[in-house]
C-alpha cells in the first residue's frame, strides 16, 4: 500500500496513475492442489463475512474498472477485495 502510494505520488505529475488491488482468498486451481483439506477450507470460509471465496472475474471487475476512464482521478487507492474479511 506504502508502495502504491508513494508511486502515485511521483508519477501523478506525468499523468501515471498507480492503484492498488488486495484480494483476500480466490477460488482458484491453486488452492485445490492438496495443501489444504476440504473441509479446512469450508471452515475457514466462515471466517469471511461473505462466507465465501471470491472469485477471479471478482477481482477482475476491479482492475477493468481501474483500467477504465471512469476512473480517470483515481490514484493512490488501495481496492481491498476480500468479501469483508478486512473488517474482522
Amino acid at each position: 500500500m506504502s508502495f502504491a502510494k508513494t508511486c502515485a505520488l511521483e508519477f501523478a505529475d506525468k499523468g501515471i496513475r498507480v492503484n492498488s488491488v488486495h484480494p483476500g482468498m480466490v477460488e482458484t486451481k491453486l488452492i485445490h492442489d492438496g495443501a489444504i483439506s476440504e473441509d479446512d477450507m469450508q471452515k475457514d470460509m466462515q471466517n469471511y463475512p461473505l462466507k465465501r471465496y471470491g472469485q477471479p472475474k471478482e477481482i477482475a471487475w476491479s482492475i477493468i474498472y481501474l483500467l477504465s476512464d471512469a476512473s480517470a482521478w483515481v490514484t493512490g487507492s488501495q481496492s481491498v477485495i476480500d468479501g469483508g474479511m478486512h473488517l474482522k
